[in-house]
């Protein structure tokens, strides 16, 4: 292995521009219809010199991070932006180290300080989150290679340290060299709690010629994959997963599909009590038999102070929202939880760590029992979606969850030259129609194989850092 560069961290610009969604998007406790994304653009020097940008970016979700009612979107979105700020103050004064080591560093710190400023964990990682990225994407374009090639060889300098314990004696430089990135990867589509199902359900449409209904989506992107979200309604759940059913049922070949329980139970029994009443529906036993694991059921306060295991034998249980530091996963192993999601927004380094828990976690028990999910938070196309895309690529995940194609309207909202420079850079990933450079979805599938090339965080453009405003000090 080639040894990792060391660097300091020159500048980090924070900017954001708003996106508007084209239809609602409900998970959990909110109907989500607008929200800025986060940019990031940061500088490094080497210590020989050389300098190099990078960049990253992220939507601001609201009430997933920090689900507390009294708090509004714009309270959500402000949280995020503390988090960025307290990020950019200690990575910018924190000397000379690799791209891993910065990460490292200031990891308790980071978390530290947000809760200082109120701020749990998740909220508090967001800051790390984008900047990382930002910093692994200058690192490779000042190397001249891309992600896959500088994780492969560990340029980033990933180790095990005094954060990852459980991890001592682990060979994480043969792990990492022996990741492959695909050319291509599933895409699981969401099925959100407010999204018809049908043209019956729908008063009225957008009418923008894309596909609005579930029925529509099937048929127009061809999926197999799908991941469907659960209220914490039994009766109105089991009613409406039949009828979701009476769609997927149709498609040749079969599906495959993961259940979100998006935190609306207070226990086990809750969840336990409604997939006993899934079993028992006739109309739902090949929804039933399709589903490949159970994620998050539990509310985050209590989710890692409770045993799944009883869920587990029937259904693999993930971890999603407490997923909020770099031992979530390990206490929730404890716990009965099989498997972790990977969402750029919780942190790249988390991800691939969390990966590397599972090959040694299923070599020891000589079995493929733990995994790792790729899910989505309506990531939005260009930065966010290609890095994404090249993290869960390299980590062998082969299905994604995909949904910010589906409740925004593509790159319609950016300029001309931005959308032309994206597709002209990745023109297996995007196509151009109705009217707007957009996602390319065929037969259920995302072809990836251009992130894969050229040097940078998978992305042969750059975005109109005109278009965007400053992320202004409240």
């Amino acid at each position: 292995m080639s040894a990792a560069p060391i660097f300091t961290v020159e500048s980090i610009e924070l900017l954001e521009r708003d996106v508007r969604l084209r239809m609602p998007f409900r998970f959990g406790v909110v109907t989500l219809t607008a929200a800025p994304q986060a940019f990031v653009r940061a500088r490094i020097r080497l210590d020989d010199g050389t300098q190099a940008e990078g960049m990253a970016a992220e939507l601001m979700a609201p009430k997933w991070f920090d689900k507390n009612p009294a708090l509004s979107n714009d309270d959500n979105f402000e949280q995020l932006r503390s988090a960025l700020r307290i990020a950019r103050g200690l990575y910018t004064d924190g000397g000379v180290d690799s791209a891993f080591g910065h990460f490292a560093r200031h990891y308790q710190a980071q978390i530290n300080r947000g809760a200082q400023q109120g701020l749990n964990s998740l909220v508090a990682n967001y800051g790390p989150a984008l900047i990382d990225r930002a910093l692994l994407d200058a690192l490779c374009r000042a190397l001249g290679q891309p992600f896959h090639e500088v994780i492969r060889s560990n340029r980033a300098g990933i180790q095990v340290t005094p954060l990852t314990p459980d991890l001592a004696g682990f060979d994480l430089d043969a792990f990492l060299a022996g990741l492959r990135p695909a050319e291509h990867i599933s895409a699981r589509h969401t099925v959100g709690l407010v999204d018809p199902i049908t043209a019956d359900d729908q008063s009225e449409r957008v009418a923008d010629g894309l596909p609005e209904t579930l029925e529509e989506v099937v048929s127009s992107y061809g999926h197999r994959w799908f991941k469907l979200k659960v209220a914490g309604n039994i009766d109105a759940d089991v009613a409406r997963l039949l009828r979701i059913a009476t769609v997927l049922d149709r498609i040749d070949g079969g599906y495959r599909s993961t259940l979100d329980g998006n935190e609306q139970y207070d226990s086990i029994d809750g969840v336990l009590q409604l997939w006993q009443r899934m079993r028992a529906e006739p109309g739902l036993q090949r929804l039933c038999d399709s589903v490949i694991f159970i994620e998050q059921p539990i509310k985050r306060a209590a989710a890692l102070a409770q045993d799944v295991t009883a869920l587990a034998a029937q259904k693999a249980v993930i971890l999603d929202e407490s997923d909020d530091s770099l031992d979530a996963f390990v206490r929730g192993r404890e716990h009965g939880y099989v498997g972790v999601s990977s969402k750029t927004c919780k942190g790249l380094y988390k991800s691939i760590l969390n990966r590397a828990r599972c090959a040694k976690w299923n070599a020891e028990a000589g079995a493929e029992r733990y995994l790792m999910s790729a899910e989505d938070l309506t990531i939005q196309a260009g930065l966010a979606l290609q890095q994404d895309l090249a993290l869960v690529s390299l980590l062998g995940i082969t299905h994604v969850e995909r949904n910010g194609h589906h409740y925004v309207n593509g790159m319609a909202a950016l300029g001309p030259s931005e959308q032309q420079a994206f597709l002209d850079a990745h023109p297996d990933l995007y196509e151009r129609s109705h009217g707007a450079v957009r996602l390319r979805i065929a037969g259920g599938e995302l072809a990836i194989g251009s992130l894969h090339r050229g040097p940078g965080f998978a992305s042969g453009a750059t975005p109109d850092w005109q278009a965007m405003k400053p992320m202004l000090s409240p």
